[in-house]
């Protein structure tokens, strides 16, 4: 027996100062009055730079019980990442998602973000707006000590993390008594930058001191980051499967599947949508605070006051252009791929369109929460935390509109469309126009419609902890320390949405192209557009594109599209036009328990540590829905349709109940095999709980109903969370100071897999225009001359039939069929298993100031994507290997490290903007990443550095079932910044 006792010894103060923020891992990060109390004694002499960095956090994971990964607050500042989020890529297992070129959303071993909890300083924070995920790209890495990622369960953790709980812990003056202060400044400049600075500030600033013989202190820690880049994209909306084919003659069709006996082809067929491309300018702000009091009454009371806040504006201005297709009929030629893919089609019919956007969105977020730590008496430590957190996201922050804004301009006067994908990365699209030529004139540019949406979404927790630890200093057993408690949580999340519906039209019926001067737009020949895609810049088609002002734009069809010229159709920029459209709120309240023990002894004189826990919780869900009756689907023009409701039905509320219990148990058991080779075992249950829109109850039908997008979404506030068995097992060797080797396997069984059904349903009263008496009556008068039938000539063709109202639309007849439409519900159904190997290297290099890290993540599981069947499923999203390399040297005040973060293809998720009723999927393909940083201290408080981002200006491209069906692309450029940093 060698047990290691946990009271306040001069060895556990020892490990846990050398383990700089270990001590969250051994004990909650918040408990710190142990730590604070010694470091006013104890001298101790660290290692500065990214080696001590390291080696820190080596320590802190081989000390730990269970598989814990972190990196600290040097090597992180010596890392050229942006966020939270890219700091976290360069830990074994961990990915990141991104937004804007940046990291936003983490993946660890191939579960995504709604799968992993996100805390601060041991207190559960809330998701970005109306989400449980949390975007780190929000945070700056100023005033965090550690970051800690707890891959096995742990009782006293609070619950969600199924992949991981990631714990963010700052930095709090009494962990460093005395004066410090460090002030940053950068200039940042990204390559892709078009419209706005070239160069652009960030500046940040640390500062912590304390006084009265370190019974007080205050910690202050600021930053400010601005960015202006571009974003140029290539997109489609979604796929539809198995749409009508017509007969044609041999020459228009290239079909390579097989034929069956009766001669029809086997398999699936898919096109596209539509095809779409984007210039997008944007200007992003982000503002980050906290302040820490401290207060030591004796050194046995730590009383802790802190609050922390963040801001981040995006604003955004995007042109676009592209076509829109419908099916049947109007499809004149195509070839498919083996897989039924469309790599070419002939269409006619619809439109083509000039699309301007506007939007600023706004993400902010506080925490306020008081901490009371007491050590009793060497035995008796209680911890009382509590904290009220908020995270709002306004996409209205644009002063002058007060919403996201689309303008969509265009014309309908075209012969046909061309989608062509034979060649390079990018698919074309080439309109051939009535004027007899490939490029529409400004004069022919007519108002399709304009749209503005509200969306705003708050989170919000108040969440109550006790904590309390009791050290066997009493019995002569293997118990070192037992760790109880418990928590109350308040978790609310809301959101509305106010649609002004489509504006102005819509849909060229009728056409109003005197509205804009020819000099209103501008053109362009695509030139750099895309010119990292194959196919892309000079070589894209169509091979030009109209720019104009988006507010002269509105402005214009303000002044002319009145009530009196289009009724109902009046333009208007009110997102509040016909009330709120949607709004849901949904609550939780949860009650936990947890008891944990750590237990030492020597078997076969090995030493072994064992910690055992259980955590009970406890969760009543509330939905609380506002319902619109729909009343009748109009055709109001031939490619809008558009949604009637009956009047007062925004003030109508539905709530709904839901409610379960969970057991949390969990053991590790780690023995050091050798004093540098530690074996882990770990087994334990945890969960997540299902996605906010899930639980949202009540029905909602789409507000533009077309043909091919009657969808609907009904939510299940029953829906019971993801529960995950975990089973690591890791081999660890320590063979020098600063460097080691892991080799680690896990295997998670998850059930209460949740799937998105899709289920065909009509409702009663909402009829529809489509293949009805009238719709059939006008497509044979279109046949009978001998003309093709699409979508523009029926619509055309029932007006002339005397089918329209008086103000020329369409409206549904008690004879039309009902309306079929997609209805989506989650559910919970059966179980999935996920496996994979970890491994990682961290080798320094004596004292030669080399060193080199590299780790690798491999995983697996039945919890794919099946491309071939068309059947709803419920795959993992997030799935994929990844990998780090990291390789620096820092010597006589040089640092240079080189990093590469690399991901392999993922799924992003199920279900297309535009994609059919089988709920395709959206994958993400291989992204791979260069970064550089280069520090030089000049003295002990001046360091200069550089920093490159994405020098190999990687590129993000996404597909739907098969690498042929594509998503979109999406190209950004390289960021370089030039800083300084002093230091006292």
């Amino acid at each position: 027996m060698k047990p290691t006792t946990f009271k306040k010894s001069s060895l556990a103060v020892s490990v846990s100062l050398s383990l700089a923020a270990g001590l969250g891992v051994a004990m909650p990060t918040w408990a710190q009055t142990e730590q604070d109390n010694a470091e006013k004694k104890i001298e101790v002499i660290q290692v500065k730079g990214i080696r001590g960095s390291l080696i820190r956090s080596m320590d802190l994971k081989r000390q730990s019980s269970g598989v814990v990964d972190a990196i600290s607050a040097e090597e992180m500042g010596k890392f050229p990442d942006t966020n939270l989020a890219e700091s976290l890529q360069r830990i074994t297992g961990v990915s990141v998602s991104r937004a804007n070129g940046e990291g936003s959303q983490i993946t660890v071993r191939g579960f995504g973000p709604e799968f992993n909890l996100i805390t601060l300083n041991g207190r559960q924070m809330p998701g970005t707006g109306y989400t449980r995920s949390y975007n780190l790209e929000n945070i700056a890495s100023e005033g965090v000590n550690t970051l800690e990622v707890f891959k096995t369960a742990r009782a006293d953790v609070p619950s969600g993390g199924l992949g991981a709980t990631v714990n963010i812990v700052t930095s709090r003056p009494f962990q460093r008594p005395g004066q410090h202060f460090t002030v940053t400044g950068k200039a940042i400049h990204d390559t892709s930058n078009e419209q706005g600075d070239d160069v652009t500030p960030e500046f940040s600033a640390v500062y912590s001191n304390t006084f009265d013989d370190d019974m007080f202190g205050v910690g202050f820690t600021f930053s400010h980051q601005e960015r202006d880049f571009q974003k140029q994209q290539a997109n489609i909306q979604g796929w539809q499967a198995n749409v009508d084919l017509p007969s044609l003659d041999d020459g228009s069709v290239i079909d390579p599947r097989p034929l069956d006996a009766d001669g029809n082809r086997v398999g699936n067929h898919f096109f596209p949508k539509d095809m779409n491309y984007s210039i997008e300018d944007l200007e992003r702000e982000r503002t980050n605070g906290q302040v820490t009091l401290q207060y030591a009454p004796i050194d046995d009371i730590v009383v802790t006051l802190d609050y922390t806040a963040s801001r981040a504006i995006t604003g955004s201005n995007s042109i676009g252009w592209g076509i829109w297709n419908e099916f049947g009929g109007n499809i004149n030629g195509y070839e498919l791929d083996e897989n039924g893919t469309a790599l070419f089609a002939d269409i006619s019919g619809n439109d083509a369109s000039f699309t301007a956007n506007r939007s600023t969105t706004e993400v902010t977020a506080r925490s306020v929460g008081l901490n009371v730590d007491w050590q009793i008496n060497d035995q008796w430590q209680i911890a009382v935390d509590y904290h009220d957190s908020n995270n709002e996201t306004d996409n209205g922050a644009d002063d002058g509109l007060g919403s996201a804004g689309q303008v969509i301009l265009g014309s309908d006067q075209l012969i046909n469309k061309i989608y062509d994908y034979r060649e390079g990365d990018i698919p074309h699209a080439l309109v051939n126009w009535k004027n007899g030529t490939t490029t529409l004139a400004p004069s022919e540019i007519d108002s399709n419609f304009s749209q503005f949406i509200y969306s705003p979404g708050e989170s919000d927790i108040k969440q109550a902890q006790l904590h309390s630890e009791w050290y066997n200093d009493s019995f002569d057993i293997p118990l070192i320390r037992v760790q109880f408690g418990g928590s109350h949580t308040e978790q609310t999340m809301t959101g509305f949405t106010a649609w002004s519906g489509l504006r102005g039209g819509p849909g060229f019926n009728p056409a109003f192209p005197e509205i804009f001067p020819d000099n209103m737009f501008t053109y362009h020949e695509t030139g750099d557009l895309l010119d990292q895609f194959a196919g892309g810049g000079s070589d894209l088609q169509p091979g030009y594109y109209y720019t104009y002002d988006f507010d002269e734009a509105i402005a214009r069809q303000l002044a002319y599209l009145t009530e009196d010229v289009v009724g109902d159709n009046v333009y208007s920029i009110d997102p509040f036009f016909d009330g709120i459209d949607s709004q849901n709120t949904v609550e939780e309240q949860t009650q936990s328990l947890y008891l944990q023990t750590q237990w030492e002894f020597d078997v076969a004189n090995y030493y072994v540590q064992v910690n055992a826990g259980l955590r009970y919780e406890q969760t009543d869900v509330t939905s609380i829905v506002r319902q619109r009756v729909e009343q009748q689907v109009n055709w109001e023009s031939a490619s809008e349709w558009i949604m009637q409701y009956a009047e007062g039905g925004t003030n109508n509320f539905l709530t709904q109940e839901g409610d379960y219990d969970i057991l949390l148990p969990m053991i590790d058991a780690k023995v050091d095999l050798t004093d540098d080779l530690v074996a882990r075992v770990s087994w334990g249950k945890t969960m997540s709980r299902a996605p906010l829109g899930n639980l949202a109850g009540g029905r909602s039908l789409t507000g533009s109903p077309k043909p091919g997008s009657r969808t609907g979404a009904q939510g299940n506030p029953n829906l019971l969370p993801f529960e995950s068995t975990n089973l690591d097992l890791s081999l660890e060797y320590y063979y020098s100071e600063g460097s080691y080797a892991s080799l680690g396997y896990f295997k998670k069984d998850v059930d209460n897999f949740i799937q998105t059904t899709i289920t065909e349903t009509t409702i009663d009263g909402l009829h529809d225009i489509l293949d009805g008496p009238r719709y059939r009556e006008a497509v044979a008068a279109i046949e009978g001359r001998g003309e093709q039938a699409t979508s523009d000539a029926i619509y055309n063709e029932m007006l002339a039939l005397g089918y329209g109202n008086g103000e020329g639309k369409i409206e549904p007849s008690s004879d039309d069929p009902l309306i079929v439409w997609n209805i989506s519900q989650p559910q919970n159904t059966d179980s999935k298993a996920v496996d994979g190997f970890e491994v990682a290297l961290q080798h320094l290099f004596g004292e030669s100031g080399f060193g080199v890290g590299v780790n690798a993540t491999f995983v697996d599981g039945d919890v794919e994507f099946d491309s071939e069947s068309l059947v709803q499923q419920a795959p993992l999203t997030g799935l994929s290997d990844s990998a780090n390399f990291q390789a620096f040297y820092e010597k006589d005040g040089l640092s240079v490290k080189v990093t590469y973060a690399w991901r392999d293809s993922y799924l992003i998720g199920v279900g297309q903007d535009q994609g059919s009723s089988d709920a395709p999927p959206q994958y993400s393909d291989t992204y791979g990443q260069w970064d550089i940083s280069v520090n030089y201290d000049i003295d002990e408080h001046i360091t200069v550095f550089a920093e490159g981002v994405n020098l190999n200006n990687e590129t993000e491209r996404g597909y739907g079932r098969y690498e042929e069906q594509f998503l979109f692309a999406r190209q950004y450029g390289p960021r370089y910044t030039l800083g300084a940093r002093y230091s006292f």
